[in-house]
């Protein structure tokens, strides 16, 4: 049968090509290709304890940036979303939607950075689904994902949990995988190249349930909306106001230049390898030094404090010369397919 160099419609069909699809290129990518099973749905071991389930999707463009790719970005997202609900992370689903004329080398590449990404966090990709649509009814290709873990023992997390005193921690800059993105789609460079923070988080937030079990409060990785929108969600939910110093924000100079370039605000931007931490007060140093041991830890910081409410729950930034200003959720429309 002669080689597909793009994909068809007929390769959506349930018949050969399908299958060669399948069979071929999609589950060999996937380590040694058993733990995916082909049938309509998957079986997976599941130790004793809650389980935590999510879904996500990916529409990222474009579908390679300097740091990742649309695969990575589904692996990480999915495990990060189970890893910030105080969960291990076991198996995800794996649901392509795939353009007629995409390059199946294209394809090839997402699929081996799905596989080693999967395998680098320990999480099986056990089952999904391929569908093909017309020319001009995606962008290439969209991705689907669903994952389950399990809750940890000493991990609670709850915005009912979170009061005046306790600190909020971040593994790192803020705003690169977003402004990552928006350089390229605007071909802006720079001396030094702009790199996406996409990674897999699980291990730093078990690091701090291990270590400090309830004295974790809460946790987010702020993705659309960056860390305003999720600092807001918090302020709101738990009734209390929360107070940043925009001395102590981490921020890489180069994504700084490029934001105001472009003229956005970094708190509204958009990661793909943060944790915000609400944690105890009186836990927060330790928090802080066992994250810096970690690769993606190594420029932890707090970021700021949680107060009691007054009036209204606020989120207030304290400036480099001593204003304040309320930081409010972004309304959004500026960075749309973002991840």
């Amino acid at each position: 049968m002669e080689e597909k160099k793009n994909i068809m419609l007929a390769h959506g069909g349930g018949g050969r090509l399908m299958g060669d699809l399948i069979h071929r290129t999609i589950v060999p990518k996937f380590g040694d290709g058993r733990s995916v099973q082909l049938t309509d749905s998957a079986m997976v071991d599941v130790p004793a304890g809650k389980l935590c389930f999510t879904t996500d999707s990916f529409v990222v463009k474009p579908l390679f940036f300097n740091g990742g790719d649309i695969g990575k970005l589904a692996v990480c997202g999915t495990v990060n979303d189970l890893a910030v609900a105080g969960a291990k992370p076991l198996a995800l689903s794996l649901s392509l939607i795939l353009e007629e004329g995409l390059e199946i080398e294209v394809l090839e590449k997402i699929l081996q950075s799905i596989g080693d990404t999967a395998k680098n966090a320990n999480v099986q990709i056990v089952t999904g689904d391929t569908k093909v649509v017309e020319k001009g009814s995606a962008d290439g290709i969209f991705i689907n994902t669903a994952g389950v873990g399990i809750l940890m023992d000493k991990a609670s997390p709850s915005f009912t949990q979170i009061q005046p005193g306790d600190a909020i921690l971040i593994n790192g800059t803020i705003g690169d995988h977003g402004m990552t993105i928006m350089s390229q789609r605007e071909g802006l460079k720079f001396q030094t190249l702009l790199k996406s923070d996409c990674a897999c988080l699980h291990e730093l937030t078990e690091i701090l349930y291990e270590n400090f079990g309830d004295k974790v409060k809460f946790m987010r990785d702020p993705t659309r909306g960056g860390v305003a929108a999720t600092l807001n969600e918090i302020a709101q939910s738990a009734n209390v106001n929360v107070e940043l110093k925009e001395a102590d924000l981490p921020i890489d100079r180069t994504v700084q230049t490029a934001a105001d370039m472009l003229g956005f605000d970094l708190l509204n931007i958009a990661n793909e390898g943060k944790v915000l931490a609400v944690v105890d007060g009186s836990v927060a140093q330790q928090a802080i030094e066992l994250w810096q041991k970690h690769p993606l830890g190594q420029k932890t910081a707090i970021i700021g404090m949680v107060s009691e409410a007054k009036d209204e729950a606020l989120v207030e930034l304290v400036t480099k010369i001593g204003g304040r200003r309320i930081v409010q959720t972004p309304y959004g429309r500026e960075l749309p397919r973002i991840c």
